[in-house]
């Protein structure tokens, strides 16, 4: 992006889980494009790290140490926003995890759906219907809400997690629809095959494994936090003036490609086993 100037000059922007992973990536990149990013984090090292990284690169942060899963620390996230800026223009809802288990729906418990709930849907529309009146206050902004690929496609022995992603394509776009006229975008980023704080690449694929990347991967190579965070600033800039409603698809390629998996020799296979 270096041949793109500042984009988000003048602009308060909130990111959830801002200090980690993709929320770190977008809080940095917000700042170094001239944004007033307030880093909403859980983990308290985290967010100092992030705080301090932004400070020391030039950019301006405030740190809130806040759990956006509970109503009272969104509400304490909120007025923090007011007091120091005076609300928001950009609003990235980052949080999300598909929580520990990995067993089949029928064994599952009610706890666990309710969990899942929370932290990938309930804090979404806690922080959007706190921080969105302040956006509209300011003349208008954008949601960012991150979802995954697994809104799109099946995911065996996960199936609450995908169902809970595929509400935020429901929230998502009837949001946008409900705020258009009002100067509020809605959009939402799906990523697939990136490196996150949840999913570590780089750790669980086994050295003997890595040259099988481009057949996985049809750009050839897993994302980064970075390329997430790029796809951020393209959906809270001016740049998408003209985009609301939809979701953009930063897997590499994964959807597109339905099961299919390129050989080493260039042709492609959609059996499971790439030879």
């Amino acid at each position: 992006m270096s041949d793109v100037g500042p984009l988000l000059v003048g602009k308060v922007a909130v990111v959830t889980g801002g200090g980690g992973g993709i929320g770190r990536a977008t809080s940095e990149l917000f700042a170094r494009h001239g944004a007033r990013v307030v880093v909403v984090e859980v983990d308290a090292d985290r967010l100092r790290e992030t705080e301090r990284a932004i400070h020391d690169a030039g950019g301006e942060a405030l740190g809130v140490h806040a759990d956006v899963c509970e109503e009272v620390h969104v509400e304490r996230l909120r007025a923090a926003a007011l007091a120091a800026f005076g609300g928001a223009d950009v609003l990235v809802n980052n949080v999300g995890h598909y929580l520990p288990g990995d067993g089949e729906f029928l064994s599952s418990e009610a706890d666990e759906w309710r969990a899942l709930w929370r932290i990938n849907v309930e804090h979404v529309l806690l922080c959007t219907r706190a921080i969105v009146p302040s956006m509209i206050g300011r003349g208008g902004g954008s949601v960012v809400n991150v979802s995954s690929v697994e809104a799109f496609r099946a995911i065996p022995r996960r199936p609450v997690y995908s169902a809970c992603k595929a509400a935020l394509t429901g929230f998502t776009r009837s949001l946008a629809v409900e705020l258009g006229n009002r100067g509020v975008r809605v959009n939402a980023i799906a990523p697939d095959l990136t490196e996150t704080l949840q999913v570590p690449y780089s750790r669980i694929v086994p050295e003997e494994h890595r040259e099988l990347v481009p057949a996985w991967v049809p750009v050839g190579r897993f994302g980064t936090a970075d390329d997430i965070a790029r796809v951020a600033l393209f959906l809270a800039s001016d740049l998408s003036a003209f985009v609301t409603g939809t979701t953009v698809h930063a897997d590499g390629g994964s959807l597109a490609a339905g099961g299919w998996f390129r050989r080493p020799d260039g042709t492609w296979t959609n059996r499971p086993v790439v030879s």
